[in-house]
């Protein structure tokens, strides 16, 4: 037992919720930031300009699993494979995409460090190990955690259901929610298609970007309160993980801002409005209200 505590320290692999729900959840998020939310948003640019060269550009599964690697401190050669494996990942996901990416990318990565220079021919041996153990478990269980995401869509679509009251507050909440977590509420949001006054219903959630922008204004300072009130509020799962209490102002928020839209400014969305599945006050977001409102007329 000792011989394989030495070895784990010596390799930098410590299987603790500290290093795994904390500090690669943190940096998974910011690889989310740096590509898929960025990406979106080049992409809506250049649609809406016809400058096709801005339209493909997000890679988010490869920017999430190399993201992650960096926190837990791969060395290059481990770095550089996690591009495969998080495109394979976040590929397989489906709507689970992103949580895919973060149980696979850890599984991947301690793999890759533990036979890390232990061999003559390592240039060979750590990137095999990376890439089949990624690629490997995406085409094992990648499937079965998008499907169980999706599940959240099924929730989604029970709440639209609803009376409007009710749905406003169910929506609102569990959007805002699905925004937060590591998983994909644009693939979740675009495949129930929630138009209408059920799309409406979604501009409560833009209460847990904004809320959470507004509250960690005094830590994070303008660089937070943009990349999170413009952005996503994924960038909290790290605080989250440390301390859950700070969910429950900005989801409050949310079952407060969701009938409002709903029963009292009957907001609706239509076409390609909530496609995006980021809420209504992000600027991605915001280019979803516009492209549903250009379809739209």
């Amino acid at each position: 037992m000792s011989n394989v505590k030495d070895f784990l320290k010596r390799k930098d692999i410590v299987i603790t919720p500290q290093r795994y729900l904390i500090e690669a959840l943190g940096a998974m998020a910011q690889g989310l930031f740096a590509s898929l939310l960025i990406g979106t948003i080049i992409k809506t640019l250049g649609q809406q300009t016809g400058l096709d060269v801005l339209v493909d550009t997000a890679m988010s599964g490869p920017a999430m699993a190399c993201a992650i690697g960096w926190a837990l401190h791969c060395p290059p050669l481990v770095l550089f494979s996690l591009i495969t494996v998080g495109y394979s990942a976040n590929a397989l996901g489906g709507a689970g995409g992103p949580l895919a990416v973060l149980i696979i990318a850890i599984v991947a990565s301690e793999l890759g460090k533990a036979v890390s220079k232990e061999t003559r021919v390592d240039i060979l041996v750590t990137p095999l190990v990376t890439i089949f153990s990624g690629v490997g478990l995406s085409m094992l269980i990648a499937a079965p955690i998008g499907a169980a995401a999706s599940q959240v869509g099924t929730l989604i679509m029970w709440a639209t259901e609803q009376a409007p009251l009710v749905m406003g507050i169910l929506v609102s909440v569990i959007v805002g929610v699905a925004l937060t977590l590591p998983i994909s509420s644009a693939a979740i949001c675009a495949a129930l298609g929630l138009t209408g006054l059920a799309g409406g219903a979604v501009a409560g959630c833009c209460a847990q970007m904004i809320g959470f922008a507004v509250m960690s204004y005094k830590e994070n300072g303008v660089g937070g309160l943009v990349s999170q009130g413009l952005g996503t509020s994924m960038l909290q799962m790290g605080n989250i993980v440390k301390n859950p209490r700070i969910w429950i102002a900005p989801t409050l928020a949310s079952a407060i801002t969701g009938p409002l839209a709903t029963c009292v400014f009957h907001f609706e969305m239509n076409g390609a409005a909530v496609s995006s599945g980021m809420g209504t006050c992000g600027l991605v977001g915001q280019i979803g209200v516009y492209t549903g409102w250009v379809s739209d007329i």
